[in-house]
Parts: structure tokens; C-alpha cells; sequence
């Protein structure tokens, strides 16, 4: 596994290929190249005082004969949690979103595309440490407040990842993004699905599956739905997103090295291949000590941290290409201007929604989980 000091895989790849070499590189492993976005110098200006790193890329399509390019920005927020992770949890969102005020103020800048500016996301419970209880946090929680007042006043929808406490259903507890829309109305919610049951990141403790299905989000800018952090590992998660019609995908993660890193740049990206949508996939960076060991039932030595969450955040298209992925070690901020006809167009290349054979599937699952099945095994 990479140290935590060990800036990037772009970087070592540019460090240690001639062009020729490297162009080819980036090709296989990132697809048809994105054209990088040219950023306003006050913005780079707002990002070099702000002590984060600010990257922005260009997804194409080609031009169409009855529709216009649907062009929106999205803005993908890596970060990590400012304070000690036993500081208290009333003190911990504040420091984090004025690291995201001065990221706001370079995404406000009018630099958008005149379709207006981006949804955006931050990364699996951006206020907080990686926690396992701790007290609710809704809408009327001072960083909801704020992120309602941003999403307003930059014209912006704002993904929300957050730990809710349900007090109508006995106190349940959900990781859970909030949909703030461009007007600053709450939009929607939706609960994260798959609740891991892995080493340290055992939440089925804490966690109850999310039972609110697959939620797209209708906003002005396109179709947006949240696949909640570990739910990347299942296809049929993303997939039924994309049947319920997401244009883009969001991914906020919380994942070590250790355990996730050499999948990250694979997953979302596959997701957008086979699904025909963009996918966002978002992790935090750092490391973060909690003041009493524990151990990750794996008979090895009780420790005081989870691991490096090593960054990375990226954004994949349809068509197989993605953006450079950001620092596994510094905040950042990833811009991406998306044409969303992108979908359609690879999909009418491609028809894997028109070759997928869903009813067979559907037949096919649906024996496969009642009690009495027995596996379709044909032997001599």
C-alpha cells in the first residue's frame, strides 16, 4: 500500500513517463482525454490561500440537430476533519465549512456555464469524524443552516451527507445525504442502502439499512441520486439509480487504503460505463486518532485509527473517460462541466439498456432469493 505521504498516482505517473509514453498511459487508464477547464486567476488565488487544491476538466459531447448542450458544473469537496476527533461535536462543522466558504468563493465566480452553477458534494459525513454514535444532525443543525444559505445564494444544489436520528421510529439512526436545492428548500433525502459488515467499518452496530429505495433527484440542472459510500460495491445499486433516470451519480465515501484503494478508480468508474451517466466518486483524506484503542476483530493488535483516507476524488462520463483523480493528501476541490447528452449518446452506441435483458434478471432473482432454491448446477 502507498504511504499517506505519497501525493498521487498522476503525479508519479508524470514524475517517471516521457510524454509519448505517458499520453498513451493516460489513455488506457483514463479514457478519451478531458479538456482542462481554464480557472479564473482568483479563484487558483482563493485556493492557494486556502491552502487546498483546485483542479477543473471537461467532459464533450458531440453536437446534436434538436437539442442544445445540456452543460452543467459540478463540484466534488474532499477534505478532512479540522480538530481532533474527540473534540466536541458542536465545535467540529464550523472549521470545515470555512474551508468551504473559501472553496465556495472560487466556484461563485463567473466563470459557469450559462446554464448556471453546479450541484455539489462533499464526501460521507463532511462535518464529522468517521463516528459510530453520535448526536443527530438535521436540518436545523447549524451546518444544514449554512449549506441551505449557500445553495441559494450561488444558485447551487448541495449534496449533504449527514448521521440522522430518527425520533419518530424509535431513535433509528441512518447515514443519510440531504438534496438542497438551488432555492434553498430541502429537495429530498436518501438513506444509504448496503451497511458494510467489514473489519473496523462493522456499522451494521450503529447503522440500520437505508429503506427508502433509490431516490432520483429532479433538480434544474439534471437528475442527481446519492449512492451512499459503500454501496459502490453493488452494481444493482448504481444500476437502479440509473433505471429511476440519474444523469449523475454521487458517491460520498469514507475509505482507507488499506482495505479499498486499488478498487476506487475502478468502481464509479465502471458504474458510469455500464449505467450511461456520470458517477462522482468522493473520500476524505487524513488520518484520524481516537483517544481509546479498539480492535477490528481480525485478531491483530487494538489500535487508535481506522487508516489514511487517501482522497482521490474523481469524476467518470459514460463513454469511459474520467478526470485525473484529486491529492490523496490535501483538501480539494474538483470542478467538472458535464454535458449530460452525453448520456444518451453513448447509450444509443452501446444499448446495454436496450440489450440487458431485465426481465430475465427479475425472473432469475426473484427464484434466487426464496428460501427453498437450489443453484442451476449442471453436472455429468
Amino acid at each position: 500500500m502507498a504511504e499517506p505521504e505519497w501525493e498521487s498516482l498522476e503525479q508519479c505517473l508524470e514524475k517517471h513517463l516521457p510524454p509519448t509514453d505517458l499520453r498513451e498511459v493516460k489513455r488506457l487508464l483514463y479514457g478519451k482525454e478531458t479538456r482542462k477547464l481554464d480557472l479564473p486567476s482568483q479563484a487558483l488565488e482563493c485556493a492557494a490561500e486556502g491552502d487546498f487544491e483546485l483542479q477543473g476538466y471537461a467532459f464533450e459531447a458531440a453536437e446534436e440537430q434538436l437539442r442544445g448542450p445540456r452543460t452543467v458544473r459540478v463540484g466534488l469537496v474532499q477534505n478532512r476533519i479540522p480538530l481532533p476527533a474527540e473534540a466536541p461535536v458542536a465545535k467540529q462543522p464550523c472549521p470545515s465549512r470555512s474551508a468551504q466558504e473559501r472553496s465556495s468563493r472560487g466556484r461563485s465566480l463567473p466563470s459557469q456555464p450559462r446554464t448556471g452553477p453546479p450541484p455539489d458534494s462533499a464526501r460521507s459525513h463532511w462535518q464529522l469524524r468517521f463516528h459510530f454514535l453520535l448526536p443527530s444532525l438535521t436540518a436545523v443543525d447549524p451546518a444544514q443552516k449554512w449549506s441551505h444559505t449557500l445553495a441559494k445564494k450561488h444558485n447551487m444544489v448541495v449534496v449533504s451527507p449527514i448521521l440522522e436520528r430518527d425520533g419518530a421510529h424509535g431513535d433509528v439512526l441512518w447515514n443519510t445525504a440531504v438534496v438542497i436545492s438551488n432555492s434553498g428548500a430541502v429537495l429530498g433525502k436518501t438513506r444509504k442502502n448496503h451497511i458494510p459488515r467489514v473489519g473496523d467499518f462493522n456499522e451494521s452496530t450503529y447503522y440500520m439499512e437505508g429503506n427508502l429505495g433509490h431516490p432520483v433527484f429532479q433538480t434544474q440542472f439534471g437528475r442527481i441520486a446519492v449512492n451512499i459510500c459503500y454501496g459502490r460495491h453493488h452494481p444493482l445499486n448504481w444500476f437502479m439509480y440509473s433505471v429511476n433516470g440519474a444523469d449523475i451519480i454521487f458517491n460520498p465515501s469514507a475509505t482507507i487504503g488499506a482495505l479499498s484503494e486499488s478498487m476506487w478508480p475502478i468502481e464509479a468508474r465502471n458504474a458510469a460505463i455500464a449505467n450511461h451517466c456520470f458517477t462522482c466518486a468522493i473520500n476524505r483524506v487524513g488520518k484520524e486518532h481516537f483517544p481509546h484503542e479498539f480492535t477490528s476483530g481480525d485478531g491483530k493488535k487494538a489500535h487508535k485509527d481506522f487508516g489514511y483516507f487517501y482522497g482521490s476524488s474523481y469524476v467518470a462520463a459514460p463513454d469511459s473517460s474520467r478526470t485525473p483523480g484529486l491529492s490523496r493528501t490535501r483538501d480539494g476541490l474538483l470542478v467538472a462541466e458535464l454535458n449530460l447528452n452525453l448520456c444518451r449518446q453513448v447509450n444509443d452506441v452501446w444499448n446495454f439498456k436496450m440489450t440487458g435483458r431485465y426481465d430475465m434478471y427479475a425472473r432469475e432473482l426473484a427464484e434466487a432469493v426464496q428460501p427453498d432454491y437450489r443453484p442451476h448446477i449442471v453436472r455429468e
